[in-house]
């Protein structure tokens, strides 16, 4: 029999699981949730319960921990896997309610919903004010995932065309959506009468729409965000709007949350808000409730295969052989992600010289690492091979027992339809080491924050770079160096301390003199 304690308001719904014995218990104390857990083979909570270190402690026969809902911050997923705890969570049940969200703030919008509503309370009957319709007009999604596929189907079945931008989502999907897929983002949104985001909030798309992109839609164009504030930069919406040229404006989300009073959008209306109520309905909440229920039992019983934050999916034996080339695998694929350029089509990982165990688990390392910084939930090496699979990438592995420079080498090269890739690594004791970047033969340690210059090979190069850097008191911890490359260039890697501004980064890239090229990566 397990024993699964509910620690915060769920709405679980009808369940018939005759090993279980629940205990509801929402809205317990931390003191006495500290003294009971070590009762508990499963705890299910929501964001209001604190599930750290200290928690995990003393819970001593505690094997799935299970989140209602798609976020984990509550959790403290590094102590859960060190116990060997499973975390569970339920990402998916919202999907519908956001998609309808974002459709119910572009009707709104469009029509002067709200405004017509205060004018009305107010005694004012105004029949004066025109909308517009949604029937015949273009919409554009950036983010073809999960939620924005719901919006493109029901944005159809209002008579809407639908174009979209989304780097990550292969033409077949797009196909199958009856979408029309945009390489650049500007050009997309030329066309696109309506716009609604649904990305995850990354260090790339964190304020991804600003000024600029704004003024590329035409005259008269709809914004909506139900996705993450950010990704729309608030001043330059208001800016936007309050200029007329856009017509109005929908928002769920803020960067800072709840916006302060004095915050300028609210003081326009042309623009309609909810308080972040994307996953808000009785349905969703319902499907929060019963589906991780459901997984946590199946959990307990030994299925790791729904819903998945932290499972290993390898053996015991398996992990300690090929740690650290497992961590290798991670921080190729995250490399590759953030260095490749264009719509990635294939992931071809070669493995070189002797490894400890079979190397076939690093590959899904690094379809892992490669996915997480495009997704809004992390990829773990159970659900990898499925979400590459989903999006066309295919994933290749070749073997050669023959070394090359190295004992074990790993190459990976992510192939796209504007070129390639390549990145080699190899393990020193039990350290990942980059060893290849693309022509370049090098050795950098893969931490933190790293600028990869590749220069014309003249003296003052890196000076000229090291100064820029000084002056925006980013600090240099380690530099490596190649000079070797097919076409005259040099590399040099520098591990940062700080990562630098984007203007810091304009300003490098100006140095056309002495940089060929420049790239940042976050590890």
């Amino acid at each position: 029999m397990f024993k699964i304690l509910v620690t915060d308001d769920v709405q679980l719904g009808d369940y018939d699981f005759p090993d279980v014995l629940l205990d509801n218990r929402a809205g317990i104390g931390r003191e006495e949730l500290l003294k009971v857990v070590a009762d508990y083979d499963a705890v299910i909570t929501r964001s209001r319960t604190q599930v750290d270190a200290e928690l995990i402690a003393s819970a001593k026969n505690l094997k799935v921990l299970g989140r209602g809902g798609v976020g984990v911050d509550n959790i403290d997923i590094d102590a859960a896997s060190q116990r060997g705890i499973l975390v569970l969570n339920a990402p998916e049940a919202n999907n519908v309610s956001a998609a309808e969200l974002a459709i119910t703030l572009m009707l709104s919008a469009a029509r002067g919903v709200v405004k017509s509503d205060k004018l009305i309370r107010k005694g004012v009957w105004d029949r004066k004010y025109l909308g517009r319709e949604l029937k015949g007009a273009t919409l554009g999604i950036v983010g073809l995932g999960r939620i924005g596929s719901l919006v493109t189907k029901r944005a159809q079945g209002m008579g809407m065309t639908v174009i979209a931008y989304d780097p990550y989502v292969s033409r077949r999907r797009a196909t199958d959506l009856n979408v029309e897929l945009f390489d650049d983002l500007k050009t997309m949104l030329t066309k696109a009468n309506f716009l609604t985001v649904h990305t995850p909030l990354t260090d790339e798309t964190f304020g991804m729409i600003g000024a600029e992109e704004l003024a590329a839609l035409p005259d008269q164009a709809i914004v909506v965000n139900a996705a993450r504030g950010g990704i729309i930069q608030e001043d330059a919406l208001y800016n936007a709007l309050k200029s007329g040229h856009l017509f109005a404006a929908g928002l769920d989300v803020f960067v800072a949350e709840p916006p302060k009073p004095e915050h300028p959008l609210l003081s326009l209306d042309n623009i309609v808000f909810t308080a972040h109520l994307g996953a808000n309905t009785v349905e969703a909440q319902a499907r929060v409730g019963s589906e991780i229920l459901e997984r946590v039992v199946f959990g307990l019983r030994g299925d790791y295969s729904r819903g998945a934050v932290n499972a290993p999916a390898l053996a015991p034996d398996v992990m300690v052989a090929l740690g650290a080339y497992l961590a290798l695998g991670e921080v190729l694929g995250k490399m590759a992600s953030q260095l490749s350029k264009g719509r990635v089509k294939e992931l071809t990982i070669e493995f070189s010289g002797t490894f400890p165990r079979d190397p076939d688990p690093v590959a899904i390392a690094v379809t892992k690492g490669f996915l997480e910084p495009i997704l809004d939930e992390t990829p773990n090496y159970i659900n990898a091979p499925s979400i590459a699979k989903s999006r066309d990438i295919r994933v290749s592995k070749i073997s050669d027992s023959r070394p090359r420079a190295y004992t074990s080498h790993v190459l990976v090269s992510a192939i796209t339809d504007e070129g390639r890739v390549d990145l080699g690594g190899t393990v020193f004791g039990d350290s990942p080491r980059i060893v290849l970047i693309n022509d370049f033969r090098i050795e950098v340690l893969p931490q933190g924050t790293l600028l990869l210059c590749t220069n014309y090979d003249r003296p003052g190069a890196i000076g000229k770079v090291g100064t820029v850097l000084g002056n925006a008191k980013v600090n240099i911890s380690a530099m490596q160096l190649s000079r070797m490359s097919a076409d005259n260039l040099a590399m040099f890697v520098l591990t940062l301390d700080q990562t630098p501004s984007e203007a810091v980064l304009q300003e490098l890239r100006e140095m056309t003199d002495v940089i060929n090229s420049l790239e940042m990566v976050k590890l």
